[in-house]
């Protein structure tokens, strides 16, 4: 059966029209695929309400991979699944998507065109951009098929920084890439995309974690209504959206200890893990608050002193924003996509890597005894944050919606993390 747009929607996706439009629609293209993408996707509709400035957009946010058909629903739950229990074997995982490329399957599109064709036809959006590696070839390929390749742009923000990632986040059919650091730029490059399509601007985090660093009045406010002291040397034990992987090792490591500190650890989406942490944090020699599922890591964050967690590319980035340390865990190797990003910041004095659970009590020990290293730490930290990357992607964004401006003679932007 043919699929049809209405006339009035063609009418509002006419290039011709942009320019006296003051409403403008994004759809965004993301999945609950680890928290990262989501986070991301926060990020952007949050910066589109507070820093574009040529329109008012309205953001609807897609969680595509899960809505478009059971056979993308069961990649993703796969990937949640071994990033919960086996993280060990992702890079396994990593390797069969980048080998045999479902996002390209014909009978992956097949299942699920009529989902995508309903989205675009019932949003109408001016843009569609893309914060995941498996949303590239599909969307491609249904605006190429709908006729509306030139009249809706496919943007792609790369979320994970530093290459060694997806081959999925390149492809033909994409108008504008924009990526945090000139690393995923150069494997982008390699893939056979041309340098005049990539900006590099930072990683997309929503606005609060760059306001949180300067609101002194945080710290103590977050502490004192979870029950603990403003005062004291706070570490942030997080478990990461999905709630797993090594970190409930290293919790527990942590709390057989004797240290002078108190922990909040943030169970994520795993119930099971949140009960288990409650009882574990009654036998800790300091205090420990357990919470679950939370819209308030940037709190959280900024009324912390280290946080330790595994390096996801967004808790990454939304950490440095805050200034906050990190201890990682390398318990397990890190994940393809993630590795360099523990490189980065061992080089450049932001981060602790911890190779085993009994790694991490000695690693928090120095910091709390020897202030001029943790204060080294943090200052390092402060300094790979990049301020209004997300307005610096709002603004690439824009160009494209008014009439299709061309990229060719956009000035570049270079990415402080360089070198």
């Amino acid at each position: 059966m043919a699929f049809v747009i209405s006339d009035s929607i063609l009418t509002r996706l006419n290039p011709v029209r942009y320019a006296s439009m003051t409403e403008k629609k994004v759809l965004i293209l993301t999945s609950d695929t680890g928290g990262g993408h989501t986070s991301a996707a926060r990020a952007l509709e949050a910066g589109l309400s507070v820093a574009a400035s040529s329109a008012t957009y309205l953001v609807h946010i897609a969680k595509a991979m899960e809505e478009n058909s059971a056979i993308s629903q069961r990649l993703g739950s796969l990937y949640n699944y071994l990033l919960r229990n086996r993280q060990q074997y992702v890079k396994y995982y990593h390797w069969a998507i980048n080998r045999f490329r479902p996002d390209r399957w014909d009978v992956v599109y097949r299942f699920g065109k009529h989902h995508g064709r309903q989205l675009v036809g019932k949003f109408g959006p001016n843009v569609i951009v893309s914060v995941h590696p498996m949303m590239q070839a599909f969307f491609a390929r249904l605006l190429k098929e709908l006729d509306l390749t030139e009249s809706i742009p496919l943007v792609t923000v790369v979320t994970d920084p530093f290459g060694n990632s997806w081959r999925g986040w390149a492809d033909d059919g994409v108008k504008l890439y924009v990526v945090a650091h000139e690393d995923a730029q150069r494997e982008l490059e390699s893939y056979g995309v041309s340098p005049e399509r990539i900006r590099v601007c930072g990683m997309p985090i929503h606005p609060c974690f760059e306001s949180i660093r300067h609101e002194p009045e945080t710290r103590s406010r977050v502490l004192s209504g979870l029950g603990l002291e403003p005062d004291r040397f706070t570490i942030l034990v997080n478990a990461g959206w999905i709630g797993g992987g090594n970190i409930p090792e290293l919790f527990e490591s942590l709390v057989k200890a004797t240290l002078p500190v108190q922990a909040i650890f943030v169970a994520g989406k795993n119930e099971g893990l949140r009960r288990h942490a409650e009882e574990r944090a009654r036998s800790a020699g300091f205090p420990v608050r357990v919470v679950g599922y939370t819209d308030e890591m940037h709190g959280l964050m900024g009324a912390s002193n280290v946080m330790v967690s595994k390096l996801g590319g967004l808790t990454t980035f939304e950490a440095l924003a805050c200034r906050l340390p990190i201890i990682g865990d390398a318990v397990t190797p890190p994940m393809p996509q993630e590795e360099r990003t523990a490189q980065m910041l061992e080089r450049k004095g932001a981060a602790v890597m911890v190779n085993s659970a009994r790694d991490v009590v000695p690693a928090i020990e120095r910091l709390v005894r020897d202030e001029s290293a943790y204060q080294g730490l943090r200052a390092a930290a402060g300094s790979l944050g990049i301020p209004d990357a997300t307005k610096r992607i709002i603004s690439e964004i824009e160009r494209l919606v008014p009439a299709g401006i061309p990229l060719a003679g956009v000035k570049p932007v270079s990415s402080p993390l360089a070198g």
